[in-house]
């Protein structure tokens, strides 16, 4: 006998109702959670930009203000100028958020858009003059001695520059207009910065190509070439032989052979072009450096003296003025108006670049 299956009670309708409301319920708290996450995280973004650029005017004003090594004058103000921002930032912490809580009784949107106009203005300054000597003042103290010596090369370069004939720098340009697709495809093939290989063939030849009397040929004067940089040169031009009369095969080993220079020197630029303008004379300057214990371009300089010690500063001068040229259209007169902060702010190829 064929049992009929017990019907099943029916669920009151308030019941039905809840199952139906759980749902939505759900969605809604996860999308509050969304929304209050949004907030606080552009919130915090407004005040670490805000913190941030604070951080770096007082420390860059700082260093330059209690810069020595006194510890009275020097070390101990600014220690305790460290501590007062500390303390200073602390109390606005605590105040923004005793102020957010009265903010967010009217809206939730008024902090976080209250923070994030602090980012607008901080687009707005950083830009300013004000900020970009400040912001150079930090990199100095953060950087130490390595940037202390690459600003001791830059001014070196921009007085160097101020001092140029502008006439002479223009007729320089317009002899290099010939050999620029060559030089910018050795660029590319190196991955070296087109305004310092500018400045090489500039210091070299002055885009003049000749056989010199002491064996330099071509466009950038080249003489004795590490194996390796030779066959590097020849790969990326796709040729068996290297012609070096040709302004381009000239221009691809001049950038295979300071790339090889500037890894042997550990990317630092100025020892780069130094060793690439001293080549393997004396065993090259790797091992002038060893013998005479030297480290930098600071130390290298004195055990230099029958050697171009400045030959470095001639070519990053010509590749700013290449770098200006490209930019603005025109050589800026270094002393002129607000040109010195604006030349700087450009930077020097190979020494600002990634700034």
């Amino acid at each position: 006998m064929i049992k009929a299956k017990p019907k099943s009670k029916a669920q009151p309708a308030s019941v039905k109702r809840q199952n139906y409301s759980r749902k939505p319920a759900r969605s809604n708290r996860l999308a509050r959670l969304q929304r209050g996450l949004l907030l606080a995280v552009m919130e915090i973004f407004g005040l670490a930009v805000v913190s941030v650029c604070a951080l770096i005017v007082l420390l860059g004003y700082a260093a330059t203000r209690f810069s020595g090594t006194h510890l009275l004058d020097h070390l101990l103000p600014f220690a305790a100028g460290v501590l007062g921002f500390v303390l200073a930032a602390a109390i606005l912490l605590i105040g923004w958020w005793k102020l957010r809580q009265k903010l967010r009784c009217y809206s939730e949107l008024i902090a976080p858009a209250v923070s994030l106009s602090f980012v607008f203005y901080a687009a707005w300054f950083v830009p300013q003059d004000s900020f970009q000597i400040a912001y150079g003042n930090f990199r100095t103290l953060i950087g130490g001695k390595e940037e202390a010596n690459r600003m001791t090369i830059s001014h070196q370069v921009y007085a160097h520059y101020r001092r140029h004939d502008a006439v002479q720098l223009q007729k320089l340009i317009d002899r290099s207009v010939s050999y620029q697709k060559a030089i910018e495809d050795a660029a590319q093939s190196f991955a070296v910065d087109v305004h310092l290989l500018h400045g090489l063939a500039a210091t070299e030849s002055s885009f003049l190509p000749r056989d010199s009397h002491d064996g330099g040929r071509g466009l950038f004067q080249i003489t004795q070439v590490p194996k390796t940089a030779m066959e590097q040169a020849r790969k990326q031009l796709g040729v068996e032989k290297v012609a070096l009369q040709d302004h381009r095969h000239n221009a691809f080993v001049a950038a295979a052979t300071f790339k090889h220079y500037l890894a042997e020197m550990k990317n630092d630029l100025f020892l780069g072009l130094l060793a690439y303008n001293i080549g393997p004379a004396n065993g090259g300057l790797r091992f002038i450096m060893q013998q005479y214990g030297a480290t930098d371009f600071a130390t290298i300089q004195p055990y230099l003296q029958t050697l171009p010690r400045d030959y470095p500063i001639r070519v990053l001068t010509y590749a700013l003025a290449f770098r200006l040229w490209q930019k603005e259209g025109k050589l800026l007169a270094y002393e002129q108006e607000s040109n010195a902060i604006r030349i700087q702010r450009m930077g020097i190829p190979g020494l600002h670049d990634g700034r």
